[in-house]
């Protein structure tokens, strides 16, 4: 009985970068041929669908093989099995840990958990992304938490050395590692127009400014940066003087609209809403020492700041004159003694704002 055996003897490593990305996609062998012919690949050559499939096959069946080492990238520049160039690493490792856009939105803030997972089905026919991918970017996000979670030092930095991954894709992990350990809400109803970038900014400000890490004494932690920084927490408790006390309060206001008058057309909304926007804004800094409203932190600044002023038609430049103007004028203020306080906090708060406002 004879046996045909197709055989491929090369050197250095095939690796067709689109049947890479359909495999990483989640098709199969036939679709991906089926793919591939319609892109063209067999005109001005002699070659058949024979020997496409058969080509396509043993390109799955290399990535699979690499796929153990893709899980821990540094060993994949240091095994001998595969002949593969530096450059071509690069190419595997950060296409192997890209991910949707549409699908990391809809766990991100999500434990990383089984139960999680056990979800994906319909994740993946919410978001067209196919199973088998989103199985692999959840996997994904799960082993770089995991590896990072024990190691002291600047986040990003601890995945781009782990992971090898670019600053931009580092940095994009950091966000769902953030947001995974924290566990902040994102997927109610008035967060939907909110990007995964849009948080993902918001994270790298969080991470930056109010976290132990933000210290930047890696000693003071025995694990990962990504905790926020419980005395800062408590000191922002102390910015509530600046609308329990009534002198204070409309002190801040009289600075704030005599800056303002003049220079928006939104002013008169600005004077009238002054007191409602500063409560909101200063309530939420009081109550972040509790773990709850650390999760509705999103939710808290679109319904107590950025509704109120989207209602009133502020544009994204009244959003940035106000927030200026309101952070600067607290500086003025003869009795508040909690600048340092209130400048970090702001600068993040102002931040996030002009990020997730959308006028």
């Amino acid at each position: 009985m004879s046996v045909e055996l197709d055989v491929f003897v090369v050197n250095t490593t095939i690796m067709d970068e689109e049947v890479y990305q359909l495999w990483l996609d989640g098709y199969t062998v036939n679709d991906a041929v089926k793919v591939r012919m319609e892109g063209g690949v067999l005109e001005g050559c002699e070659a058949s669908a024979e020997v496409l499939h058969s080509d396509t096959m043993d390109q799955y069946r290399t990535f699979q093989m690499c796929e153990r080492l893709l899980h821990s990238p540094v060993k994949l520049a240091n095994q001998l099995l595969f002949q593969i160039p530096p450059h071509r690493q690069v190419m595997l490792i950060e296409r192997y840990y890209a991910f949707d856009s549409v699908f990391v939105r809809e766990v991100l803030g999500k434990k990383l958990s089984k139960g999680t997972k056990k979800d994906l089905d319909d994740v993946s026919a919410k978001t067209g992304v196919t199973l088998k991918s989103c199985r692999r970017q959840f996997d994904n996000f799960k082993r770089v938490f995991k590896v990072v979670e024990e190691l002291k030092g600047p986040l990003v930095e601890n995945i781009r050395q782990h992971f090898l991954l670019s600053d931009k894709l580092a940095r994009d992990y950091a966000a769902i590692v953030f947001f995974a350990n924290n566990r902040f809400e994102t997927g109610k109803k008035k967060l939907h127009y909110l990007t995964f970038q849009d948080f993902a900014f918001c994270a790298g400000q969080l991470i930056s400014n109010w976290t132990v890490g933000a210290l930047g004494d890696y000693n003071m932690v025995e694990d990962m940066d990504v905790d926020l920084e419980k005395e800062f927490l408590q000191d922002l408790k102390e910015l509530k003087i600046l609308i329990t006390d009534r002198d204070l309060l409309d002190q801040h206001k009289s600075l704030v609209c005599t800056a303002l008058r003049g220079k928006t057309k939104a002013f008169n909304e600005m004077e009238a809403n002054f007191k409602n926007l500063s409560r909101g804004l200063v309530n939420i800094a009081a109550k972040l020492t509790n773990t709850k409203e650390v999760r509705d932190f999103f939710i808290d600044l679109v319904e107590k700041f950025i509704e109120p002023c989207r209602s009133d038609k502020w544009t994204a430049g009244d959003m940035r004159l106000y927030l200026t103007h309101y952070t600067n004028s607290a500086h003025v203020l003869d009795t508040f003694k909690h600048q340092v306080v209130w400048d970090r906090y702001m600068g993040v708060i102002k931040s996030c704002i002009l990020k997730m406002y959308h006028d």
